[in-house]
């Protein structure tokens, strides 16, 4: 890769950090190309992506970024980005719901709303309910007398 390349990729993992909701940092070391597929597919189907990059170029895509100083530490090794646009607790529910049956998988640290989030933390917003079930508990709490 050359350098006009890693400023293009630290760019794109820049603006995707700044676009989505939330971000997730996993370990990936130990999973076949099967396991990534399946874990990729179920991140699209609830708009998760998890991209694949050197740990020194997501460094340098998260300086500037509130946060991005906690998160940046855990930035080593075989580590991916995973990206929620939208629903961040479906997102995280897919990771530790996949953590269950590949032991291989880690979920190491996140980044929400510029704080940076502990794996208990992402754990803990992967046990919500779904955005229908807490919608539809508020309209039930309206309704009540």
């Amino acid at each position: 890769m050359n350098r006009t390349q890693k400023e293009t990729v630290i760019e794109i993992l820049h603006e995707q950090l700044a676009d989505s909701q939330a971000a997730f940092l996993v370990n990936y070391r130990g999973l076949d190309v099967v396991s990534m597929q399946q874990l990729r597919q179920q991140l699209r189907d609830k708009g998760g992506v998890l991209k694949i990059t050197k740990a020194r170029l997501m460094k340098r895509a998260v300086d500037g970024l509130g946060g991005g100083d906690a998160f940046s530490e855990s930035l080593q090794d075989q580590v991916g980005l995973v990206f929620a646009r939208d629903d961040a607790p479906a997102v995280a529910k897919v990771l530790f719901d996949f953590a269950k049956t590949n032991e291989a998988l880690e979920v190491l640290r996140g980044l929400m709303e510029a704080e940076a989030l502990s794996g208990e933390q992402i754990k803990l917003l992967a046990s919500l309910p779904p955005r229908e079930v807490l919608i539809a508990i508020l309209a039930g709490t309206l309704q009540a007398p």
